[in-house]
């Protein structure tokens, strides 16, 4: 159990820990990375020691990630299929590779986000024994 989770007065702004899970920092200090590599967690944060290995992201960031890219690419290809209908291999050059970049984009901040979630609500081991 790191310093600041047991010194911590019982309020965790989820809306701050989103926020920064968002930018990839760890939601306690806002300081340390939570990512060793492209989407793997650390075991804790280099700066405040909180651990992060514990999370339990699963399979929802890619869930979110297709929910809201969906929301964005589908309407975007529609609309460009009604104003100008254009050959199909435009529209497979156009929306594959920007399907694919706003993949990769997206989905580690989804995973941040989602794991910040966690930290502010004391779920998966991110609370005190007695939470």
């Amino acid at each position: 159990m790191s310093v600041l989770q047991t010194a911590d007065d019982g309020f965790r702004s989820w809306r701050r820990a989103l926020g920064r899970g968002v930018r990839h920092q760890c939601p306690a200090c806002g300081k340390g990375s939570i990512y060793g590599r492209y989407l793997k967690v650390r075991q804790e944060c280099d700066v405040c020691g909180l651990e992060l290995h514990h999370h339990r992201a699963d399979d929802a960031p890619p869930y979110f990630t297709m929910m809201i890219l969906g929301h964005i690419l589908v309407p975007s290809a529609l609309i460009l299929e009604r104003a100008a209908m254009p050959p199909l291999w435009l529209h497979f050059s156009l929306w594959l590779p920007l399907t694919i970049i706003l993949s990769l984009t997206v989905l580690p901040r989804v995973k941040g986000a989602l794991i910040g979630f966690q930290w502010a609500h004391r779920m998966h081991g991110f609370g005190e024994a007695h939470d």
